[in-house]
């Protein structure tokens, strides 16, 4: 079988060189485009030695329509502006696009919903095998424990992180509020400052700190009577995310179009 032939959007970023070397340690795949903005410093350098590698022999360039015309998939950690430009090329050329993009809006997560009818769409604020897994421990949790028990959610990033509270955050909150049969919009708690009063009943609360180069620290905390139940994830390399989402590219070649998550990859859905 030949191997998938990817594209890395947002090349010369941190997370865009993390997916270059996660390409070029495994198997069944290969890196055939490497694109950047118009008027990026890192254009027509070689992808490669970008990422700390020898030199692939893929240079970054700042023409996706021509690197996905020659592509299986796209994988993509930008901005959901760009993200949402992406999927519709994505879906004229039929690609598998994985949308690590982290900071969309309701509205700009509904624009997706075209592009997924032509291509095969795996979005997810986390791409790790353990941030998925611990998604599905806290919907668990949060269906088996009574409303006694109030749910907060405390993340850490570095210090470089513009979006709050991040993705994974608001992945775990989805998976709690899916557990009690709710919607998190009716229910989130964010940025409690000043005289708030008592908390509401059902509310899942969030806090978002952020200082030096921590990866990613999560924590779901269920505060009962005299007892508290702390479900956590710490990531420590870039690479847990990048080796997920070639995980997602590689399940989602030949699959229908379609919006899925990494709850669908994993086969987590059922939990």
């Amino acid at each position: 079988m030949a191997d998938l032939r990817l594209v890395v959007v947002g090349a010369g970023g941190r997370m865009g060189r993390a997916l270059v070397r996660a390409i070029s340690e495994a198997r069944g795949v290969m890196l055939v485009g490497a694109i950047e903005r118009a008027g990026a410093p890192t254009l027509g350098r070689d992808a490669g030695v970008l990422a700390g590698l020898p030199a692939l022999g893929v240079p970054v360039l700042d023409d996706p329509a021509a690197a996905f015309a020659k592509a299986d998939g796209v994988l993509d950690f930008t901005t959901p502006a760009v993200s949402l430009a992406y999927a519709a090329l994505a879906a004229k050329s039929g690609l598998v696009h994985v949308i690590g993009t982290t900071g969309f809006s309701a509205e700009e997560a509904a624009q997706l919903e075209p592009a997924s009818r032509s291509a095969v769409l795996v979005k997810s604020g986390n791409m790790s095998l353990g941030v998925n897994l611990l998604a599905a421990l806290v919907k668990r949790a949060a269906a088996t424990l009574g409303p006694e028990f109030d749910i907060e959610i405390v993340e850490m990033h570095h210090r470089m992180k513009v979006d709050a509270p991040s993705g994974t955050a608001l992945l775990l909150g989805e998976a709690a509020a899916a557990g009690r049969g709710t919607a998190l919009n009716d229910h989130a708690a964010r940025g409690r400052d000043g005289m708030t009063g008592a908390r509401r009943e059902g509310d899942i609360g969030f806090a978002s700190l952020r200082g030096g180069t921590v990866v990613g620290d999560h924590d779901v905390v269920f505060a009962g009577p005299f007892e508290r139940i702390v479900l956590g994830h710490k990531a420590e390399d870039r690479m847990i995310f990048a080796r997920g989402a070639l995980k997602a590219a590689q399940w989602g070649f030949g699959k229908a179009p379609g919006l899925y998550s990494m709850a669908d990859v994993l086969g987590l859905t059922d939990i």
